[in-house]
């Protein structure tokens, strides 16, 4: 999972870099969580500014998120009982990233309180969306938000995650859903990139043990060139 990151985050240093030598001009509409453009290449624009976590309500104006709803009204309440939570990750083959995905879900769900949320894997790996989309309806869930456990938006979030979603839907009546924005350029993210540069400094400087993510692995280490 910390390579995957890693990789995600290179690709997003890519993508600014060579944003100048895009014609096509790309919007991120902040009203609907869309993204428009007259282009299919995702490249974020450079103009893009990182703003401070604002709790919000959502509105009943504009399109939601990916998402189908047959009573808007709902938009407005915000999480409650009759509401399932999706989080849904790639999937991989190494099982202990799987399980970090399982125990997210389980700090997620103590700290927020929800009553109803699951993992999800897109693939690789069970449970899928389909199986946790239908333990959230086994569960009292009239309504079932899927977010995606991605750093920025791609293929998957744009593409798969919403197609597997809607093939899930189809076994039930009279259910709704929303597919969230990924993760994207959240103020709260500096905090936990940083979290992580510190904590891995301070153990390979012996003043900390290896986090969970690394334990075991033997790669949170100083490396020397040649």
């Amino acid at each position: 999972m910390a390579a995957s990151q890693c990789q995600l985050l290179m690709n997003f240093s890519h993508a600014l870099s060579s944003q100048r030598n895009l014609r096509a001009e790309t919007r991120i509409s902040t009203s609907s969580c869309e993204i428009t453009g007259t282009n299919r290449s995702w490249a974020l624009p450079i103009s893009l500014k990182v703003e401070k976590f604002r709790p919000q309500r959502a509105s009943r104006r504009g399109s939601p998120c990916l998402g189908s709803f047959e009573n808007e009204g709902l938009l407005s309440n915000g999480i409650g009982g009759a509401d399932g939570i999706i989080i849904v990750d790639h999937g991989s083959r190494r099982r202990e990233s799987n399980l970090m995905l399982e125990e997210f879900v389980k700090m997620f769900k103590d700290k927020t309180g929800y009553p109803i949320v699951e993992p999800a894997h897109m693939e690789l790996a069970e449970p899928s969306i389909k199986s946790a989309f239908s333990l959230c309806v086994q569960q009292g869930a009239k309504r079932v938000v899927v977010s995606p456990f991605f750093l920025f938006p791609g293929r998957h979030w744009h593409q798969d995650i919403p197609s597997l979603t809607a093939d899930a839907a189809k076994e039930f009546s009279g259910i709704s859903y929303l597919i969230t924005a990924p993760l994207g350029l959240h103020n709260l993210l500096i905090d936990v990139v940083n979290d992580r540069i510190q904590r891995c400094l301070s153990h390979v400087e012996g003043d900390a043990d290896e986090c969970p993510v690394c334990a075991g692995t033997n790669k949170c280490k100083l490396y020397n060139s040649s």
